[in-house]
Parts: structure tokens; C-alpha cells; sequence
């Protein structure tokens, strides 16, 4: 999983913690800090592996395809939006032609037969990961691309190309530039992990204080029918729930607020290597996604 003893091209994300940011961006870093801490409290963490920075910009510069899209860049009027468009469309376009070196390329195979070695069926999802993701000044996240229910190697492969152009999304290549932040000190990292049948029940997203006010002894929680992708891009209104952090501590009912959304739609995997919309019922609307006495 390394370029000839030098820097990884792959780590597991149990070789990853917050320190790792720089080599997998924030997200495939904090992925690896929860399964580093968690897993000995017995939360379940799925495994996964993460391409490293090194094996991004080596891509990038080995191919030559580096040197076509930052003369692109450096000649393209960002604010014209016909121009950055056509300028981000190009761009995509040249990574997801240009093939993969056979390091990288054997990398991600190596770490893919491991972690599928149970189970020749197995779903996994390929998110993006920017190395400057929720910096103190700026934040990323949500820039790039992530693909669900990929299924094979060869699936998981296109799905790593394409996050890799991801970083070259209109709204990433325009936000670098008014943000001050220099396209070629930005790298992006695949991450790849398997995925639970969410979509069989629920998911949501945790925040460990109140995103609002910032008041840090609340963990505040929304959650839907379904994979969590619905309310991470907002398509959903979601359940929502305030628990109290020092009161679920000493072992007393802790829901300090719950207020239920109305969870319209629901957001399946479905077999072969694809996912769909479907409305939900009345019944599972009025129902909380997450049961609580």
C-alpha cells in the first residue's frame, strides 16, 4: 500500500487520527480517530481505508494532467460563470480520462480485496475528504462528491477517479479562490467504508453541542427514515433531538427537546449498485426515526 517504502498511497482507518489531516483530509481523519477511541467502548465503527495525499498530487503530477489544469485555472475568469463551468467540466473531464498508475491502482485493489474478503457482495461507500476541510478560517466540507452502494472493484475504482475530480467541482474551484486558498496546497483523499443497510431503518447526524448557540453541554441529533445522505444535503426535514449531556452522565432520561420533522422521503439502496428516492408513508412520518423511552 506504498509507493516503494516512501509514502503510503492507502492507510487503514485504524492507522488515522486527528494528527492525519494533512495526509487524508479532515473527514477520513476524524473517521479514524472514532474507530481509534470508540471501538474499545463498544461502538461499532464500519472499517475502511483512505488514498492518501501523497497518492492524489502523485496522480496529478506523474500523468502531466497537473500542469493542463492549473494553466486552465490560471487563465480562467472565476467570476464568469460560463467560463468557470466550462473551465471546471474540462478539468473533471481530463482526471477522470487520465488512468490511474499501477501503484496507485494495485493500492486501492490490495486494501478493496481485504476489506470485502467476508463477503464478495458488500456495499461500500466512496466519499471525498479535502485536506483543508473545516479549517479555522474556511470550510470545504460538502464541496466534493460521495457516491453510496458502490458495489466491486472496478465500481470502487471509477468512484475514487471521480472524487478525485470532485475537487474541481464549480462551487470548490470558486470558494479556493475567494477563500485565498492556492488550488495546487489542496489534496483530496478517497475514503472507502463499508456501509450498514441504514436504509432498512434510520440514520441521522450527531453534533456535540448545539449548532446554533454553541452551548456545549447538549449533543444535538437529527435523524430521518433511511440512508443518512437525506439529511446531511438537507433534502429531508428531520427529527431533532437536544440531549442533556451531564443528566444522560448520571444515568437519567436526558431528551431535554424533540421536535418531529415531517420525513417525506426516504433514500434506499437498491441492488445493482444504485440508490432511490421513495416517499414515505403517513404512518412512518408521524413515527420518530430513532425510538426512545
Amino acid at each position: 500500500m506504498s509507493n516503494n517504502g516512501s509514502s503510503p498511497l492507502v492507510l487503514w482507518y485504524n492507522q488515522l487520527g486527528m494528527n492525519d489531516v494533512d495526509r487524508v483530509g479532515g473527514k477520513n481523519a476524524s473517521l479514524g480517530e472514532m474507530i481509534t477511541n470508540l471501538s474499545g467502548m463498544g461502538v461499532s465503527v464500519p472499517n475502511g481505508f483512505a488514498t492518501t495525499a501523497d497518492a492524489f498530487n502523485q496522480f496529478l503530477d506523474q500523468s502531466g494532467v497537473n500542469q493542463r489544469i492549473y494553466a486552465l485555472l490560471d487563465e480562467t475568469d472565476i467570476d464568469d460563470v460560463s467560463a468557470l463551468a466550462k473551465a471546471g467540466a474540462q478539468i473533471r473531464q481530463w482526471i477522470i480520462d487520465t488512468p490511474f498508475q499501477s501503484e496507485l491502482e494495485n493500492a486501492i485493489r490490495d486494501a478493496y480485496d481485504l476489506l470485502s474478503a467476508d463477503d464478495a457482495e458488500a456495499s461500500f461507500a466512496v466519499r471525498s475528504s479535502a485536506t483543508a476541510e473545516d479549517m479555522p478560517d474556511a470550510s470545504f466540507a460538502g464541496q466534493q462528491e460521495t457516491f453510496l452502494n458502490v458495489q466491486g472493484f472496478d465500481a470502487v475504482l471509477v468512484a475514487v477517479k471521480h472524487v478525485f475530480a470532485s475537487l474541481f467541482n464549480d462551487r470548490a474551484i470558486s470558494y479556493r479562490v475567494h477563500q485565498g486558498y492556492d488550488h495546487r496546497g489542496v489534496a483530496l483523499s478517497a475514503g472507502v467504508q463499508r456501509m450498514v443497510r441504514s436504509d432498512l431503518a434510520s440514520s441521522g447526524v450527531m453534533f456535540s453541542i448545539d449548532t446554533e448557540s454553541g452551548f456545549d453541554q447538549v449533543v444535538f441529533i437529527t435523524s430521518a427514515w433511511g440512508l443518512g445522505e437525506m439529511v446531511v444535503q438537507g433534502a429531508v426535514n428531520p427529527d431533532e433531538f437536544y440531549v442533556h449531556k451531564p443528566t444522560l452522565a448520571a444515568g437519567r432520561p436526558a431528551i431535554v427537546r424533540r421536535t418531529m420533522g415531517r420525513k417525506r422521503s426516504v433514500w434506499f439502496t437498491r441492488r445493482p449498485r444504485s440508490t432511490v428516492n421513495r416517499c414515505v408513508s403517513k404512518m412512518c412520518r408521524r413515527r420518530s426515526a430513532i425510538f426512545s423511552r
